[in-house]
């Protein structure tokens, strides 16, 4: 077959292997978070690393920069760690004091996924994780979600099927998000050319909240340094940006593009709906301008408190929603 799997330990940490044999390309997964630590393609006669995920088993536990996380029930960040859903005050760091409150990227992180299935074909690899965030199991969220993510390694690239289904008796806010880094070999990350097809960024508040109700929601026409619909360098802007209204290529797919110049590789993170976030990782613990996250969002941060979200994040007792997003490698 064209297309293998295996099983490997990283440490303590359970991993999965992907492997495509004829492209000579290969991605692993751990357990821990359902976490892709890396993505090697052949590009140029060489092998290059796509994915700036974590170095080792002790990054995978401390998980600093939240590197290629899986983000459930929600993504980036929540105003104040509070928020009102269904007339009921919700608070995620009861007691904490203000100046110390920071709720991000969910609550799946740190947790060690159940590998439901791992087989391969003439077509692809693939692998299924799941997970579930019981209700009461974390202050603030008593809703239950059963979670599971279907990575799938084709002769494209990477594929992500999510899906959230609310196994509790109450309707529960709940989104997905992904945190992926991508380097494209060693050139300087300023020389990289971004294309995000993107008609509208997102205003935000110092700490990165949007701003209230139609304030967030900024044509890039008015915010040329930030209108990456025409592919252009990175240069020495710092990005840490949500972009809203893409626009679809004729499959329906919303391709964020990502390339260097200098030797052709390049990728397309693509979505079926939501947002773009671009960081251009200025204030990460190690490497810093040496990655570019592409962050594909069914919806905005601070959205549990969003009212124009409200209907998105919205999953009805016994409903499931799906997600799919993933990375085509461009190394020809």
């Amino acid at each position: 077959m064209s297309f293998e799997v295996a099983r490997e330990a990283w440490g303590a940490h359970a991993l999965v292997v992907l492997h495509d044999a004829a492209r000579d390309r290969c991605v692993r997964i751990a357990h821990r978070g359902a976490t892709v630590l890396s993505i090697e393609v052949r590009h140029g006669g060489r092998t290059v690393d796509l994915a700036d995920g974590y170095r080792d088993a002790t990054e995978l536990e401390a998980r600093p920069s939240s590197r290629f996380a899986v983000m459930v029930p929600f993504a980036n960040r929540i105003a104040d760690a509070r928020y009102r859903f269904d007339g009921a005050d919700q608070d995620l760091q009861p007691g904490v004091p203000k100046a110390e409150r920071a709720a991000r990227h969910g609550f799946v992180r740190g947790v060690d996924f159940e590998l439901q299935s791992l087989t391969a074909d003439n077509e692809s690899a693939e692998a299924t994780f799941a997970t579930a965030i019981a209700a009461d199991a974390h202050p603030g969220y008593p809703f239950a979600i059963a979670l599971t993510i279907r990575y799938r390694l084709d002769a494209r690239g990477l594929g992500l099927e999510v899906t959230m289904r609310n196994v509790g008796d109450r309707a529960a806010p709940c989104f997905f998000g992904w945190h992926p880094y991508f380097r494209l070999g060693d050139t300087p990350m300023g020389s990289w050319e971004l294309q995000v097809p993107a008609r509208t960024v997102i205003a935000t508040d110092a700490q990165y909240i949007p701003l209230a109700g139609a304030a967030a929601q900024v044509p890039v026409d008015r915010e040329p340094s930030l209108d990456f619909r025409a592919s252009r360098a990175v240069g020495a802007l710092e990005l840490n940006h949500a972009f809203a209204d893409l626009a679809p290529d004729a499959d329906g797919r919303l391709r964020s593009r990502l390339r260097d110049p200098a030797t052709g590789l390049g990728l397309a993170l693509w979505q079926e709906r939501g947002v773009m976030l671009a960081f251009t990782a200025d204030t990460v613990s190690r490497d810093v301008r040496r990655s570019l996250a592409l962050e594909p969002m069914e919806s905005l941060a601070d959205a549990f408190n969003r009212a124009d979200c409200a209907d998105a994040i919205r999953l009805a007792p016994g409903a499931e929603r799906r997600f799919r997003c993933g990375v085509e490698f461009e190394t020809a």
